[in-house]
């Protein structure tokens, strides 16, 4: 599949910094970037802007903050065309901190929302914007929101919204390919002015298939992770992504290097990836927190009691 406008973002600082708080060393990150930059990458999502009144720095790394100095660091003396993201949560960033983007090395901000808030997340998106940035929206558990107010929220977005990008995001990775189809036609029916992008999470290993099927169908903005790094089962590996998409600009020898050298090592720390708890959360629509917790219990392989105790939890009574 090569399609030259089809654009990859790497999340994996920002959405494996779910796993660790975003407690990732500096030098891990920059080795990323650096891996990043060599594969051709067009973004790389470096975490989240979160408010340090909301969230202590001594509970969390730096990356769920992103202060400009720390990225500036980051990417100092590394040539490369790959761009800086940042995600931000309706509520949880103080959007005075936000300095104009001729001030800052990021390029990107991506605003995360619910269906419900997508008026919060078009104000925020249209300030980003004034301010010079590229934008997204990623409208997030959709698995759970897919009735007539969905196209009420893509019409808003449509009329209101300066942003380039709106993302469908399956947090719970619920979905199959026949309703990913039929997202990505809904979307590309209301919203006619900006790319229609794809998040898709693996809990039933369908992430990296479900992205394909949106590609298929016009997709344009990709979001990838090394390895299928991200919360619980984690997220579309950008390793599989770039090897589908045979856009000569892609260079998947750094991505393999850096799987054998920091990857593989970190995978031993943390847990991600398709695991039975995480693929019930799957089928069951549900959030991965139940399932993450489960994991930290003393019964954690015990698969049937975590299915007992989501699908049927008055069985006994």
């Amino acid at each position: 599949m090569y399609r030259p406008e089809i654009k990859v973002l790497d999340c994996t600082i920002r959405d494996g910094g779910l796993i660790n708080k975003h407690q990732f060393s500096f030098e891990f990150v920059r080795a990323v970037y650096k891996a990043l930059s060599a594969a051709g990458i067009d973004y790389m999502e470096i975490g989240y802007k979160n408010s340090k009144k909301q969230f202590s720095e001594t509970d969390y790394g730096p990356w769920k903050f992103c202060d400009d100095e720390v990225i500036r660091k980051v990417i100092e003396g590394i040539e490369s065309k790959t761009k800086i993201s940042v995600m931000v949560d309706i509520g949880r960033v103080d959007m005075e901190d936000i300095k104009p983007k001729i001030d800052s090395p990021v390029d990107m901000i991506r605003t995360a929302c619910y269906v419900k808030d997508i008026d919060k997340a078009i104000f925020m998106a249209n300030q980003f914007h004034k301010l010079g940035y590229e934008t997204a929206i990623n409208i997030m558990a959709i698995s759970k929101d897919r009735g007539p107010e969905l196209d009420k929220a893509l019409d808003q977005v449509n009329r209101e919204c300066h942003c380039e990008v709106v993302n469908i995001v399956d947090s719970y990775g619920a979905l199959y390919q026949e309703e990913i189809e039929e997202l990505v036609k809904r979307f590309q029916k209301h919203i006619q002015n900006k790319v229609i992008g794809i998040h898709a999470h693996n809990n039933q290993q369908l992430a990296f298939s479900n992205t394909i099927e949106a590609i298929i169908h016009g997709a344009n903005s990709l979001d990838a992770t090394i390895y299928g790094i991200g919360r619980a089962a984690g997220n579309c590996h950008l390793e599989l992504l770039i090897g589908f998409l045979k856009n000569p600009k892609f260079d998947i020898r750094p991505i393999l290097d850096i799987i054998s050298t920091e990857f593989l090592a970190l995978r031993e720390r943390i847990e991600w990836g398709y695991i039975i708890p995480f693929a019930i959360a799957g089928i069951m629509n549900e959030h991965p927190n139940a399932s993450i917790a489960f994991r930290e219990g003393p019964d954690k392989d015990n698969y049937r009691m975590y299915y007992e105790s989501v699908a049927v939890p008055s069985a006994g009574e």
